[in-house]
């Protein structure tokens, strides 16, 4: 199957017979797992005994051959196996003096080399890309640019964006989409980077969701440590979040709204939000109609809602109409000073969120045990998945109103229902929106200033860098507080800002200051964002986006799948840009 290779065992060692046992490399002090019992060699028909097992091949396996009498461990064995890989592992004895044992792997057929679709895939789209600037570059010719005007008669992009979407009325609102009118006071011009930001996680965020390949890191990591592609798209998106509230909100106290009506609609959106992601985004229609006794309380969607409802609210409770402006001592943080109390209310929030991980006592568990249960931390906490925040969650709503599929479950055997949004770490996930609402009041106060945008974003994300090498040691495993996305750790609060900040530097700079990017294709899901979300997760069945295979067991043929459906989705998000059609909250 995928991500498996095939591995014969010889025995040529005479009774009692041998087990062979596994465990991961990405499973950290994990219990060997047996796989098979290998019996003896038949010396009068001198004949080895023999197994056949599978064996993963998304990480390298460490082997343990040992005497099914007497626990005598043979020999051990580290090696990465290649998909559809066949091998054998031969075990003799080389002396019979001193008994002296040799295990050699053997390979019997060479695996396949499973990353080449991604490199297809990369060739095609770079392709695909050469063909659109050579387009621009020939509609920079008059002569063309004119046939084509004649032929086509498009709309003024440029201007929709600027009529349309740059200059909103008394009746807009705060969009919690989260994409909301991004607007400078002067020229009235919507900040693109945001968009190109949120949608270039979007886009990626629909792929991961649709499979990616079935590629193992498109996958969440099992449960601390290494950042793939999943792990930073849905801190990016509170992230971004964060940033278009205090836009929004700046822009609607400029334009005389008043402070109770822009709550009540904070408040709306955020249960509408909620209410999406319970009743329309729900994994649980997988075991059937939707009801009281399986419903999953917790989600993306909700986690988003109550996010916003907090962070908005917060900043709506300090923020002025002249946010621009600061009159004190201290002018070089003139965006953090004036916002005291809500820096207070952040410390007093993750002093919360500490006291309650390492502190809270959890049955049959130690205090503060960050780890993901199982096999993991050699089965001594099998049901012990989260720690604190696992337990808060099952003793608050419910094993059976949690996420019945942790990614512990793959690698360390999990049997515990877990939830990655569960209530404590939404308290980590007003941090990182928060940290992302600095980004915002940022631009708001250092408008038309890009040089002085730009060199705080770098000194917030060096800052927050600093944080999370002190909280993780730069270890994976050994750090005070590793990086978890599961936990929302505060490590991986502070490590995800510090990538947000230096990725929307860079945005920032090629998209509106130098202007040598548009931000497509990545722009229209960005202005589109809750329905492209809620779409994908909707039609997730539904061709065009997804039909039956010709082999289920191909990288090729899901990525393929994958990446269709992804690009149908921008294409979508484009259609509905050229036609002016947004949909908010």
């Amino acid at each position: 199957r995928m991500d498996q290779a095939l591995l014969l065992v010889r025995n040529e060692l005479p009774a009692p017979g041998l087990n062979l046992a596994a465990r991961s490399g990405s499973c950290h002090q994990c219990l060997y797992q047996l796989l098979a019992f290998v019996p003896p060699s038949n010396e009068s028909l001198r004949k080895p005994g023999t197994a056949s097992v599978m064996v993963d091949t998304q990480h390298p396996l460490t082997l343990l051959l040992n005497s099914s009498v007497g626990d005598r461990d043979l020999c051990k064995i580290q090696y990465h196996f290649g998909e559809f890989g066949n091998y054998s592992l031969v075990v003799k004895t080389l002396s019979t003096s001193n008994q002296t044992v040799s295990c050699d792997l053997i390979i019997n057929e060479g695996p396949i080399n499973s990353y080449l679709p991604i490199l297809f895939a990369f060739l095609v789209y770079m392709g695909i890309l050469a063909l659109l600037i050579a387009g621009r570059l020939l509609m920079k010719i008059d002569p063309v640019r004119n046939w084509v005007y004649k032929k086509l008669n498009p709309r003024a992009t440029d201007r929709m964006i600027n009529s349309e979407l740059g200059s909103p009325n008394t009746t807009d609102s705060i969009n919690c989409d989260p994409a909301p009118q991004l607007w400078s006071s002067g020229s009235r011009q919507r900040l693109r980077s945001l968009d190109t930001f949120r949608g270039l996680s979007l886009v990626i965020m629909v792929f991961v969701n649709y499979g990616g390949g079935k590629y193992w890191f498109f996958k969440h990591e099992s449960w601390n440590g290494k950042l793939h592609f999943p792990s930073a798209l849905f801190s990016r998106f509170v992230f971004i979040m964060g940033t278009s509230i205090a836009l929004a909100l700046g822009s609607m106290l400029r334009w005389g709204s008043s402070k109770w009506k822009m709550l009540r609609k904070i408040i709306w959106r955020s249960f509408v939000l909620i209410l999406l992601g319970i009743i329309v985004v729900n994994p649980n229609y997988c075991l059937g109609p939707l009801s009281w006794d399986n419903l999953r309380i917790p989600g993306v969607l909700q986690r988003l809602g109550f996010t916003y409802l907090v962070v908005a609210a917060l900043e709506l409770l300090f923020t002025r109409a002249d946010s621009g402006t600061w009159e004190g001592r201290f002018p070089a943080l003139q965006d953090i000073l004036p916002y005291w109390p809500q820096w207070i209310f952040i410390l007093v929030l993750e002093t919360i969120w500490l006291c309650l991980t390492f502190l809270l006592p959890v049955p049959d568990c130690p205090s503060g045990y960050l780890g993901p249960g199982g096999i993991g931390d050699f089965g001594k906490y099998p049901n012990c998945t989260g720690g604190a925040a696992g337990y808060i969650d099952r003793l608050l709503l419910g094993e059976k109103h949690m996420y019945q599929h942790p990614s512990s479950g793959v690698i360390y055997q999990s049997t515990m229902p877990y939830d990655p949004e569960g209530i404590l770490g939404t308290i980590n996930s007003i941090v990182m929106a928060f940290l992302g609402l600095q980004a915002g009041k940022i631009t708001l106060f250092y408008k038309d200033q890009p040089k002085q945008i730009m060199s705080r974003f770098i000194i917030w994300g060096i800052v927050m860098g600093v944080i999370s090498a002190i909280l993780t040691k730069c270890s994976k495993e050994e750090g005070f507080i590793p990086i978890n996305k599961n936990l929302w750790s505060i490590s991986y609060v502070t490590t995800m800002s510090c990538f947000a900040f230096i990725l929307l530097l860079l945005i920032y700079y090629l998209v509106d200051v130098k202007k040598w990017w548009s931000g497509a294709p990545f722009l229209y899901p960005g202005m589109n964002s809750i329905l492209v979300y809620i779409g994908h997760q909707v039609f997730a069945n539904y061709f065009p986006f997804k039909w039956k295979m010709q082999d289920s067991q191909s990288h090729a043929e899901h990525l393929t799948q994958n990446l269709i459906a992804t690009t149908l989705w921008v294409i979508i998000s484009y259609i509905l840009y050229r036609k002016r059609i947004f949909w908010k909250i």
